[in-house]
């Protein structure tokens, strides 16, 4: 959990300070074994052996060393300090989902009579913890546009405890200002919480820009390969302890220790992997951007973005590997009609509601990752009928404009 147990870099020698990210995702993590074995072990074991009894009771009083995986695993402690290093935080903790992080951060933080304020752009499924889930137990949700600042300050009040952004946004790629929400959450006595899983800390680094906690969902692009479900959260050595901790020990919402090692070695490609689909995807966007059935492009790296420039100054100059964009219909059913017919077009791509995988998936939101929205939630938030995600893969990106061509050049 805590980036201060600094690894050996599989051996004896401790790794100097001011390492690089592509250096630290392959190299930081716990010390070797015995056994001085070059890629991390996987520790399959629910128990681990005390010496003796005066050991396991300051064990499992202080949570010094491993007891229970539910509580830790030399495994998912590696990837933790993999995570927590690249991302520049103190610390993280690893979830079973990125579903799962949120939950552990509301019920970390929050509690009956508390107020968030949350982007109405985010991922559907994130909208409904907010916003159905933990009102029951008395946390109120207000969301707003995901770039209107004013919007933001407006709905802060004093019970306000969360600002909660994701940017960019799933699917409509909307951008907003960390730094300026940041100050935002600083001034209202809150914290802002940052889901950072279409950049990566390769492309952004959300605590650099004043965020308190950021959020990732592993399954995407940190695993990179659509294997396992993962999730985690970074920030202080002291929220990751103190807050966020006790609850994950209580509540068990633990990453396995299987699903850790995969997206630890994971890790150890992503910043190749990031920019490679990043490359083809602005290439792509570029592509539809130009072809006279497609109605509008949603990418950060195109020039036409309404948030390009703050885009390109948050993430490194580059727009990720996720784009999205409208087919031309003359009305909402027509639209539907049309982009069913584009997806199912398709013979190289997936159809499925993942992303961040090697393989390029397309995928209608409406229907499908925001589909148990209401039709008032899909309009606030911009998802129409006629609207397809496309997360690239590391295909030959003309066999990808290819396969889309089948389906958008017979419309």
């Amino acid at each position: 959990m805590n980036a201060d147990d600094r690894t050996t870099g599989g051996g004896e020698r401790p790794l100097p300070e001011g390492l690089r990210r592509e250096t630290l995702a392959v190299r930081m993590g716990l010390p070797a074994s015995r056994h001085g074995e070059n890629s991390e072990a996987l520790f399959l074991s629910s128990a681990f052996v005390q010496p003796d009894s005066e050991t396991a009771a300051w064990r499992f009083a202080e949570m010094g060393d491993f007891t229970y995986t539910r509580t830790a695993n030399p495994t998912v402690r590696s990837f933790e300090m993999r995570l927590a290093a690249m991302e520049g935080a103190e610390a993280a903790i690893a979830t079973a989902t990125g579903m799962s992080a949120i939950l552990l951060l509301i019920m970390g933080l929050l509690k009956a009579g508390d107020h968030v304020v949350c982007s109405r752009s985010v991922f559907g499924s994130t909208i409904g913890l907010f916003g159905k889930e933990f009102a029951k137990f008395g946390v109120h949700t207000d969301f707003v546009s995901q770039t209107d600042l004013d919007a933001w300050r407006a709905a802060v009040r004093p019970e306000t405890r969360l600002l909660f952004a994701e940017t960019p946004t799933n699917p409509l790629t909307e951008v907003c200002d960390i730094a300026a929400l940041a100050e935002l959450a600083r001034s209202a006595g809150a914290l802002l919480a940052v889901d950072n899983t279409f950049c990566t800390p390769i492309l952004q680094r959300p605590l650099a820009l004043g965020a308190d906690i950021v959020m990732h969902a592993g399954t995407k692009f940190l695993d990179g390969q659509g294997r396992v479900m993962a999730g985690a959260l970074c920030g202080s050595a002291r929220l990751m302890r103190e807050v966020f901790w006790p609850v994950l020990r209580t509540a068990g919402m633990v990453l396995s220790p299987f699903n850790a090692w995969v997206v630890l070695k994971s890790l150890e490609t992503l910043a190749l992997r990031i920019r490679a689909q990043s490359a083809s995807t602005l290439a792509v966007a570029r592509w539809l951007e130009r072809h006279p059935a497609v109605e509008r492009v949603y990418y950060p790296g195109l020039p036409s973005h309404p948030q390009h420039a703050l885009a390109m100054a948050q993430q490194s100059g580059i727009g990720g590997a996720v784009l999205s964009f409208v087919v031309r219909a003359a009305d909402a059913e027509a639209a539907r009609r049309a982009a069913f017919h584009v997806v199912d077009s398709t013979r190289v791509l997936s159809i499925a509601a993942n992303l961040g995988d090697t393989k390029t998936i397309i995928t209608h939101p409406a229907t499908t990752s925001h589909g148990r929205l209401t039709e008032e939630q899909r309009q606030a938030a911009g998802i129409g009928q006629g609207l397809i995600r496309l997360a690239v893969g590391l295909e030959h990106v003309d066999d990808v404009t290819d396969d889309l061509q089948r389906g958008l050049g017979s419309l």
